[in-house]
């Protein structure tokens, strides 16, 4: 069984403006019905938001661009906000000390600019004995002073957005740098004749 509905095109309506008439199965009525509330009333501005973001998708998708959604703030993973972009992975990188790691994804937005999601783990740092206490168990021998410091940074997640090439320079650790330059003279989508 099917309920027709209404919508109108632009804001409001007015007899100039065309209608048009959508067919919606009575189990995917709810649906619609909750969608007009969240939209104020106004279904077809719903229902354009919804196609218009499905066309972005699909025609990116098409070009070779995939949708990318990545978190980013302070804190643990779950804690952060959900950033998307429709993008390619030019490069991936990382690098880790005796306390931090670092991971790097580089990627190209379909619009062409550079976009660089940079995830830090916590970050522990000791007193001026820190070299001494990561080097082994026998180097604590004899230095179990009730006077020590410590501090800790919480993990982090940042997305940084750049126009150019040039613009990564700062961005980037040297060696990552290069592997980017590297390909990003390269088309996204490359057309075979054949």
């Amino acid at each position: 069984m099917y309920t027709y509905m209404h919508t109108y095109t632009g804001k409001g309506y007015n007899r100039e403006m065309p209608n048009k008439t959508i067919y919606v199965a009575d189990g995917d009525l709810p649906l619609y019905q909750r969608a007009q509330a969240l939209a104020g009333g106004n279904l077809s501005a719903a229902i354009t938001g919804a196609l218009r973001r499905f066309v972005e998708v699909e025609e990116g998708r098409l070009e070779g661009y995939d949708e990318i959604t990545v978190r980013v703030g302070l804190g643990k993973a779950r804690k952060r906000r959900l950033q998307r972009f429709s993008g390619v992975l030019l490069a991936e990188w990382g690098r880790s000390t005796a306390n931090r790691v670092e991971q790097y994804r580089v990627y190209r937005s379909r619009t062409g600019k550079f976009v660089v999601h940079t995830e830090r783990s916590e970050d522990w740092t000791t007193g001026p004995d820190a070299e001494k206490w990561a080097s082994g168990w026998r180097s604590w021998v004899g230095n179990w002073s009730a006077d020590q410091t410590w501090g800790r940074t919480p993990a982090e997640a940042t997305l940084r957005i750049v126009d150019s090439l040039d613009g990564l320079r700062d961005l980037l650790p040297a060696e990552l740098y290069e592997l980017v330059a590297a390909v990003a003279e390269q088309p996204p989508v490359e057309d075979l004749d054949i």
